[in-house]
This record gives C-alpha cells, structure tokens and sequence, in this order.
C-alpha cells in the first residue's frame, strides 16, 4: 500500500511538472501571447529570427508606357509643289530656320505659265470688252445702236470681269503676280519654322498629283518644316491602363540617347477607340524639346505619374495572408509585437503600398511573420 501511494505521488509530481516547466537558470521566459499581441523576451531564441523594417511613404504611382516621339502636327507643314516642272533652285537646306512666305524651291514649270498667261489673256479681253461696252453705250444714247447689242456687250463685259477674276485668283493661289510670265513658281513655306526634311534636289522633275497621295510611303512631301522645339509622344495604352490616364496628366520620358537625363510632357488627348489588333488605345502627348536634344522618331518609355496618396509602402513579404484577409505584425515596442488588419494597394519591385492600417515610420515585420502567427495560433488552441 505504502508502495502504490508513493508511485502515485511521483506521477502526479510529473504532471505538474510537465504543465509548468519551471525556467531554469540562464534560460528565457517564454514568448506571452495576448490576443493579438506577442512579447517575446529579449534574449530569447525566437527573438533573433525577427527582422522589422519602417514603413516609407508611398512613391507618387507611375505607370510605364512605351512610345514614339513625332512631329507637333498642329506647327507642322508638308509643303507639295501645286504645279509640274523642273526644280531650277534650292533657296534653303535642311536643318535651316525659314520664316512664313520664304521661298523653299525654284521651279520651272509651263503649268505656272499658263496660270501667268491666262492672266495676261482675260486682262486683255476684259479691256477690249470694256472699250466696246463704252463705244456701244454711246451708239445706243444716239441711237445708231439697237439695244440688243448693247445687251450683249454687257454681257460680254460680265463675262470677262468673271474670267480676269477667275485667272487672277488662280494665279494668287500660286503666288504669282499679276502682269509677269516668266513660268518660274516660287514654292513657299506657309509658317515660319525650321527645314526638317527635304525630299528634293536641283533638276529634279516635280508631279503635281504627288500632293493628293498623302500617302508617306508612296508619296514624299518635297519639304517639311516644324517647329522642333515642341514634339508629340505617341503612347500605346492597354486597357487596364487607361483607369490611370487622363488630359493634362504630367508624363516622364526616358530615351537611351539621354540615359542620365528625363523630359517632361504632358498628356493631350486619349484615344476613342481601341485598335483591333493590338487591343491598345492611342495617347498623344505634348513634349517641350527647348533645346532640340531629343528628335523625331525616336522610340522612348513614359512614366505617366499618378496623383499623390497618404499611402505607406512596406516590402511585400511583410504581408501575409490569414482567412483571405492580409496581416501584418507591427512592432509597438521592443519585443512586443501586434497584429494588424491592412488593406494594401498596388504592389511593385518587392514593395507594396498599404492604404490603411499603417502610418509612416511605424516598424513592420519583414522576417519572422509565420514564427509569431504560429504561437498566436498556437495559444488560441483548446
């Protein structure tokens, strides 16, 4: 009997052993678990495999784009010749400043010098009808002249008005000047600006109807001239883009040419329409380019910068998930560590922006997240 009852004390000895295990010398406490908080002692081995970090501000959101810079069409002319002939001169070269009206090419051209001649002609008929208009007139007043006659010379009269006018404007829309036939069309610029094309050469034999193809890649314009100093950026955005883009947006270029160097632009116009085959929607922006470094058709990459938030950003391995909802583990003192609901924006490059649930400088868990849900979960077992 005396042998049963000291086994029995010895078991329970045990249990009581094993349910709290006393902390021998030199040995940490154990982590304190509190609802949603862990305190793990400072010396303790857990303690060690935690890594915090603070919480930044969230960096203005980009998005990034790829593009092409182009003429500004709206300070921009492709100059055609509206007449055939032969180039006999070329006033100006490519690259030179040019202002409106300067003459760009000299041309030979039999089709300016019947726009010329016929001028000439209907002047001439015009004064002749006059003269028998007045002589008739007079004839009628005395009456040697039936009034039938003088109502033909009206006539007349009004149909070489009709055509001396007809002739003239033509030859005004050619530039000419009345009284002169010398069949050399002058090919001006209708803005002022700077030559940056130039598709012609000294005796080079001109088309008229090579101004009604508009087609680049089969009709060449003789010359364009811009205005180098503003460009257009042609952007392609996706669907998913455009939530993000809007006029007037500030836009960031980046081009290899200028790897150290960004330009900035603004956005213009947003596309209606999304193109069948690539499934994108056309951006067009508005580049200064004041001292002309970048250039037309050079392919580029945009940043579009997003409006400014009070979002933090956290590296993304700070965040896990539990129930579908995200969490992370802030620290609130040393040791001492909470759990916290967060509603996260957008990730990007390892970092992602939390929109609420943190404020900034406040230190997150980076390493060691799974060690403190385990003893969270652990403690909250039956």
């Amino acid at each position: 009997m005396k042998s049963w009852t000291s086994s029995l004390l010895l078991l329970l000895g045990a249990l009581a052993a094993g349910c709290h295990p006393a902390t021998k010398p030199g040995e940490a406490p154990p982590p304190k678990v509190e609802h949603n908080q862990v305190t793990l002692p400072a010396n303790s081995a857990q303690s060690t495999a935690i890594a915090v970090e603070p919480a930044t501000p969230h960096a203005t959101n980009r998005t990034r784009l790829t593009g092409r810079l182009v003429w500004d069409d709206d300070v921009t002319v492709r100059v055609f010749s509206p007449v055939g002939g032969r180039v006999t001169a070329l006033p100006v070269g490519l690259g030179q400043p040019v202002a409106a009206w300067d003459v760009l090419a000299k041309i030979d051209s039999p089709d300016f010098g019947q726009a010329q001649a016929d001028v000439r002609k209907a002047t001439a008929d015009l004064l002749l009808a006059e003269r028998n208009l007045e002589r008739l007139k007079i004839l009628f007043e005395h009456g040697a002249a039936p009034r039938k006659d003088l109502e033909a010379a009206e006539n007349a009269h009004a149909s070489a008005l009709s055509e001396r006018e007809r002739a003239a404007a033509r030859l005004s829309l050619y530039g000419g000047r009345d009284g002169v036939v010398d069949e050399i069309f002058s090919l001006r610029s209708p803005i002022a600006g700077v030559v940056v094309e130039k598709n012609v050469n000294p005796g080079q034999e001109i088309r008229p109807d090579a101004m009604l193809g508009n087609v680049p890649a089969t009709y060449l314009s003789l010359f364009v001239v811009s205005d180098p100093r503003h460009l257009w950026v042609l952007l392609d955005a996706t669907e998913l883009d455009l939530p993000l883009l809007r006029p007037r947006q500030e836009i960031v270029i980046h081009t290899p040419a200028f790897p150290t160097n960004t330009f900035t632009g603004t956005i213009e116009v947003l596309g209606d329409a999304l193109d069948p085959t690539t499934r994108t929607v056309k951006v067009r922006g508005l580049v200064p380019n004041p001292d002309r470094r970048l250039k037309a058709e050079m392919y580029v990459t945009v940043d579009v910068l997003g409006e400014a938030t009070a979002d933090v950003d956290i590296p993304a391995k700070a965040v896990f998930v539990r129930d579908n909802k995200p969490f992370v583990f802030v620290e609130e003192s040393a040791g001492r560590f909470e759990r916290r609901e967060v509603k996260l924006g957008p990730e990007n490059s390892g970092r992602i922006a939390v929109k609420d649930g943190l404020a900034i400088g406040q230190r997150v868990v980076t390493e060691g997240c799974l060690l403190l849900q385990t003893l969270l979960e652990a403690s909250n077992q039956p």
